[in-house]
């Protein structure tokens, strides 16, 4: 019996093999090369020119992490913007705190958004909170031209190849700064700090050449790649690795809670001397 497999290349010695269940959707954007697939393993996944970006056996690790390590470290985030995160899943984590007022989406590919609501529904709920203002359009252009102040800035991009590679960069991060008030913070992807060394110092350079304080936060997020997934928080006030004071515990959630936030910012040794 013949069986279909997705292939995800990462470096030129490593990839990994998803046996999949069936293609549910594939088309060419404007922007990338878009599928939903249904693996036997992960459940229905995002795959964006051929690299899985969620899947729905542990996308709540990545949200989770990547919303609530700053969203916690800040006393009172009212207004948030998220770069990227068409899928949803990050603002629905983010929409868990009752502080928020307004969340603004900024995603390039009203595709991706479309066929999350299609086909990733417990992600893409979050698009139907009045809070969330989506904006379909390129995410530098938005953080250059808006009027807004943020405290919090969270940048879901995929991987630093076609639309997102800008994303990554210093003149990015500094025009992110100026759109945050005073004690405003930025939390970021950063990648495998195995497989992809260079990316995951280069962000936190960047990061650090604008924020006073910049901290990195480890996760496992199985289907991306073996070992640690790191994210990066920068602020200009708040410690990262400190909790507020008054947060509220929230209720329902799977991987994060108050001990593997102070845990998630204990780096190995080799990650430390990466960062020197």
């Amino acid at each position: 019996m013949n069986q279909l497999w997705f292939y995800e290349k990462h470096t030129s010695g490593y990839g990994v093999h998803w046996r999949v269940n069936q293609v549910l959707h594939a088309e060419k954007t404007k922007y990338q090369e878009l599928a939903i697939i249904d693996t036997v393993e992960c459940g229905k996944t995002l795959v964006l020119d051929g690299n899985i970006q969620v899947s729905e056996m542990d996308e709540f690790i990545y949200h989770e992490m990547i919303a609530h390590t700053a969203m916690n470290s800040h006393p009172h985030p009212e207004k948030v913007l998220i770069i990227g995160g068409g899928d949803g899943g990050t603002a629905r984590e983010v929409l868990k705190h009752d502080t928020v007022l307004q969340v603004d989406l900024v995603e390039i590919d009203s595709r991706v958004v479309e066929n999350s609501k299609i086909y990733l529904p417990t992600m893409a709920c979050s698009f139907q909170d009045p809070r969330l203002n989506l904006y379909i359009e390129d995410g530098i252009k938005f953080v250059q031209n808006t009027k807004e102040y943020y405290d919090m800035v969270i940048i879901d991009s995929s991987d630093p190849i076609g639309p997102a590679v800008q994303l990554y960069s210093k003149e990015f991060y500094l025009d992110v700064h100026n759109r945050l008030n005073t004690d405003g913070m930025i939390a970021v992807q950063s990648e495998s700090p195995i497989f992809y060394q260079d990316v995951f110092v280069n962000v936190f350079e960047n990061l650090s050449s604008v924020f006073d304080t910049v901290k990195v936060c480890l996760a496992p997020v199985m289907t991306y790649t073996a070992g640690p997934w790191s994210f990066t928080v920068g602020s200009k006030k708040w410690d990262p690795e400190r909790i507020a004071g008054d947060k509220k515990q929230i209720n329902g959630l799977k991987y994060y809670n108050e001990y593997v936030h102070k845990g998630a910012f204990i780096l190995p040794q080799f990650i430390k001397e990466m960062l020197r």
